[in-house]
Order: C-alpha cells, then sequence, then structure tokens
C-alpha cells in the first residue's frame, strides 16, 4: 500500500497545530487541543436557497440525517419519522424499501455485509444486513455517535461518553477512554485507529489491543467529519476554517492541510478511484479531490440541493450521493 513522504506541502499555518501526550482528561484553560475553554463542536454551515439547479437526478426524500452505499444499495436515514429508506442504485425509479428505526440515526458506517447504524438518542446501534435487509440491534447505553467493524469485533464511539467500547463476537465488552472531551467517530485506517473528537477540535490514535487513547494533535478550528482513504490516512474536514486535512495514523502526523472554502462539512472516499468528496454547504456544493498525489487536485465540483450535510459514493459506478438535511431530497450524481 502506497504511503506518502513525511514532508508534505502545507496551505494553512500551523500555529494552532499542537502534540498532546500523557496529558490529563481534566478540562483546563491550558489544553493545547481546545479552542475556547467551553468548547463547542462545530455544525454545517446554514445554506442558502438553491439558486442553481442541483446537478443529476433528486430522490424525493424527506431530511436526510446520514446516507451510505452498501451492495448496491443506497441507504438514505430520515429525520423524521426515524427510518431508513433503501434504494436498488440500479433501479433507482422504483419505490424504496422502509424500514423503521427506534429513533434519529446520526451516523451510517459500511462494514463487511452490513451498515451499522448509530442512534445516539435510544442508546442503541444497529446492523441492516444487505442484501438480505434485516435489522438486529446492539444496546450501547450511553449515546452512540458512531460504529464500525475492526476484525470480527465492534467500535463504537460513544460521544459525550467521552470513550470507546470495544464489543467482541464473543465474551465481555470493555471501555477504552482518556483524555476525550467527546468520542464522535472512530475510523479504521488498516494502520492504525483514530477516534474524532469534536469538542477538543483534534484526532486522538488509538491502541485498541492495550485498550488505550495515545497522543493527539488538533485538526484545525472545527474538525467536523473524518473517514480513512486508500493511504492509511484519516481526512477530516474543518467546517470552521474550511479545509481538507490528512492525518497519517501510525504515527500520528499532519500530512497534509488544504484550504476548502465554502463550508466543508460532509466527506466521502472512493476508494477505486482516489476521491475524496467533500460538500460545502455555504455554496450548496459538492467537490471531488484527487487524493493520491502531494496535494489535493480538484477533479469535480456540482451544484447540489440545499443543505448538503451527508455525502455518500458507489465505488461499482462511481456515482454520488448527497443528501439534504432541510428535506429536499437525496441527490444521485454521475460524475
Amino acid at each position: 500500500m502506497r504511503r506518502f513522504a513525511a514532508v508534505s506541502w502545507i496551505a494553512i499555518p500551523l500555529a494552532g497545530v499542537l502534540v498532546l501526550s500523557g496529558c490529563s482528561s481534566a478540562k483546563t484553560d491550558s489544553d493545547e487541543l481546545q479552542i475556547v475553554a467551553n468548547p463547542v463542536a462545530a455544525k454545517p454551515a446554514v445554506s442558502p436557497a438553491v439558486t442553481v439547479k442541483p446537478a443529476g437526478q433528486v430522490l424525493a426524500t424527506g431530511a436526510v440525517s446520514a446516507l451510505a452505499v452498501a451492495e448496491g444499495t443506497l441507504v438514505v436515514a430520515l429525520a423524521q419519522p426515524p427510518s431508513l429508506q433503501l434504494y436498488d442504485l440500479n433501479a433507482l425509479a422504483s419505490p424504496p424499501v422502509n424500514m423503521p428505526l427506534y429513533g434519529k440515526a446520526e451516523k451510517l458506517t459500511v462494514a463487511p455485509g452490513r451498515v451499522e447504524i448509530a442512534e445516539p438518542a435510544q442508546g442503541v446501534v444497529q446492523q441492516l444486513s444487505l442484501p438480505g435487509r434485516k435489522l438486529t440491534e446492539t444496546k450501547t447505553g450511553g449515546q452512540p455517535a458512531s460504529s464500525i467493524a475492526y476484525g470480527a469485533d465492534r467500535l463504537v464511539a460513544m460521544g459525550p461518553g467521552r470513550d470507546i467500547q470495544v464489543l467482541p463476537a464473543t465474551g465481555p465488552a470493555r471501555t477504552i477512554g482518556g483524555q476525550l472531551y467527546s468520542a464522535d467517530d472512530v475510523v479504521d485506517t488498516g494502520k492504525g485507529v483514530v477516534v474524532l473528537d469534536r469538542l477538543r477540535t483534534a484526532v486522538f490514535s488509538v491502541d485498541v489491543a492495550a485498550g488505550k487513547v495515545n497522543e493527539g494533535l488538533r485538526a484545525g478550528d472545527g474538525a467536523a467529519n473524518a473517514v480513512a482513504d486508500s493511504y492509511g490516512r484519516v481526512l477530516v474536514t474543518d467546517a470552521r476554517a474550511g479545509a481538507l486535512i490528512a492525518f497519517s495514523a501510525s504515527p500520528l502526523i499532519m500530512r497534509q492541510r488544504y484550504p476548502v472554502p465554502g463550508g466543508a462539512y460532509g466527506i466521502a472516499y472512493d476508494a477505486k478511484r482516489s476521491l475524496a468528496w467533500v460538500t460545502l454547504t455555504e455554496r450548496n456544493e459538492v467537490v471531488g479531490f484527487d487524493v493520491r498525489g502531494g496535494e489535493p487536485v480538484e477533479k469535480y465540483r456540482f451544484p447540489t440541493v440545499r443543505q448538503p450535510d451527508s455525502v455518500g459514493v458507489d465505488e461499482r459506478s462511481g456515482r454520488v450521493l448527497v443528501g439534504s438535511a432541510a428535506g429536499e431530497g437525496t441527490q444521485v450524481i454521475q460524475p
């Protein structure tokens, strides 16, 4: 697997990028990874009204809280009523299959043969098997923010619980904590596990075997969403400063920080084409960046539905899926 050299270009000054190692988890005014004394997680910028027709096809869905693509199926999570709409990507004109949820899904993550569904208000993570379309549940308690497959186990980021639950295939669960203000997403790069902390606008490496949260790095001014790429890195959107940031996982090092003005928020990765798709909520746009080289290269830019908070990609066809949190549909774009 290809790796980039340790020296890579950086387009934004890095005075705010500091390493944390072995620090207390207590909140103090001297916390190097904290923006303010009482941090607030970054949120998507409010979108203006649409003035340019969205590219591609728009499916008439409600307000989208998350979406994912797996096994030829577009899975759209709706906020009200909490539910899933399942579309056959080969027959988008056909009515979707509707499946009710316990509560609003905040995060959908693709795992082999299934989609993990985090429903924090209900303290539940559900698994949607595909193509069988069967829902099963795991009660985690707390407010699970995201869930991923990790070998035979699962890792669940517990949001304000400030830790990660390790759910083995057999045997008791265990918890990994320390240094976090919030555990908002967990990403397995294949070369190491990283947890995203939106309150501290930072990423931390996680030693799952040792049960430890290790060093952390500041991730811009408002870390929002993260995804793994094909090169052992985590790509993070900075919603406040407008940037796409790349970190290697082992060791945890910032490799790139690329300016993306316009309210960078949602992110998805096409491993087949090495494209990172980033939504810009201030502009109602989605941008595709080739991330194979020493810096991201913009390849595509499309107008979207209003409030494009969610994005996914179908690696089989290259199609990009964008969900409107404002209830203006789910968009299907063929670059």
